[in-house]
């Protein structure tokens, strides 16, 4: 199959994240079975969806190359989408659908590679792997990570094909999600003083996260890379109050830290707690149970790929480009980075410029360009790299 022909099947899976993803992975698995590569579809405990691990060439051989990229995209509700989100549209040198950019475009390049592959006495091993939820916080790789980690045989590179225009990309900023729950005391809101607000014990925190944000930004933890080039804290979620004339005792907002790879979150979410507990130290007297509490929701770690390792200058070998790049997006390569020590950049087709929007697309270049990557990354394959 080709890579359209792949992608107009893919995009016809409504895969949106926390939705099941079982239809797709059987599709892919029955494609790269026919192709004689080795599969593994590692389901989760719903059975529902699933993560895929394949491989061509030798599955007794430390190396080779991996490919990986998610298989859930974000909704489609709510935007004025002009063409249909889940049918392949062509038109004027683009491709239009839910995914095309992020990043199913990729995942169709990858499968119609790993097929020419086939066709090959490969020396060094071409290995894929798709996953599920990566759009709410790179849920469902960490399982594969799990089979990976005690396989006995792991890739020596991998490329994670998130759109980068394809760029070599050898960084993006780690993610921390904590909720934090301000506990205060409730009261008739004609006594308002006698009572514990809630939510201004949460304004009161915002306020240590907008002084956190600026110090950050004041720092000397700066990488130039990056379009905002320091860590960033921002509130996104706040809930509290059941009715106006109720002094509310709950309040729950949720924050991240979006940290470069100088500072560590840990540090910057102690510097924060020690600031909320001098607000409960505050009312702790006339209101013993007053309390914020910390919980961290998700995390994913930052990427940091130097410029002068192996895998930078494989990649930048196959795309023929001369420079690096770093993404403002996370993406999963830094749990691979982490989780396996695996050599990890992010090169892919198309850019999230258009990702997450209307009408959504990558450009047919952008496809055939990647397509002539991953020929050239077979060609190394099959010289043994």
């Amino acid at each position: 199959m080709k890579t359209l022909d792949i992608l107009d099947r893919l995009l016809a899976f409504p895969t949106v994240s926390l939705e099941p993803n079982l239809d797709l992975i059987l599709f892919v698995e029955d494609v790269l079975r026919q192709a004689g590569a080795t599969v593994q579809v590692l389901r989760d405990e719903s059975g529902t969806k699933a993560n895929l691990y394949a491989t061509i060439g030798q599955v007794d051989q430390a190396g080779g190359v991996l490919l990986s990229g998610h298989t859930d995209v974000v909704p489609v509700k709510g935007q004025a989408w002009t063409k249909p989100p889940f049918q392949m549209t062509q038109e004027d040198g683009k491709v239009y659908g839910r995914g095309t950019a992020d990043m199913k475009g990729f995942v169709a390049c990858a499968i119609a590679a790993m097929v020419r592959a086939s066709q090959y006495d490969l020396k060094t091993p071409l290995h894929m792997a798709l996953s599920y939820d990566e759009e709410i916080g790179c849920i469902g790789v960490r399982s594969l990570l799990d089979v990976l980690a005690d396989a006995p045989f792991k890739p020596g590179f991998c490329i994670v094909g998130e759109p980068t225009s394809l760029a070599v990309a050898t960084g993006h900023k780690g993610k921390t999600v904590i909720r934090a729950t301000c506990t205060g005391r409730e009261g008739h809101s004609a006594l308002a003083p006698q009572a514990l607000n809630a939510i201004h014990l949460a304004t009161d925190l915002i306020a240590v996260l907008r002084q956190e944000q600026a110090a950050l930004a004041a720092s000397d933890a700066q990488d130039a890379d990056y379009d905002v080039p320091y860590s960033t804290v921002h509130v996104g979620l706040i809930q509290g109050g059941v009715a106006l004339n109720i002094v509310p005792n709950h309040c729950q907002l949720d924050f991240e830290i979006r940290n470069i790879a100088q500072d560590d979150p840990a540090e910057i979410l102690n510097r924060i707690r020690a600031a909320a507990d001098n607000i409960v130290a505050r009312h702790s007297d006339d209101y013993p149970e007053v309390s914020i509490n910390f919980e961290i929701t998700n995390s994913y770690p930052g990427l940091l790929t130097p410029e002068s390792s192996d895998v930078v200058a494989f990649v930048k070998s196959l795309t023929g480009a001369n420079a690096t790049m770093k993404v403002a997006f996370g993406t999963e390569a830094g749990l691979f980075t982490q989780r396996l020590s695996l050599p990890t950049v992010v090169c892919g087709p198309g850019s999230m410029a258009q990702g997450h929007k209307p009408d959504e697309f990558v450009t047919l270049v952008q496809l055939q360009q990647c397509d002539q990557m991953l020929d050239a990354l077979i060609a190394r394959l099959r010289d043994g790299l």
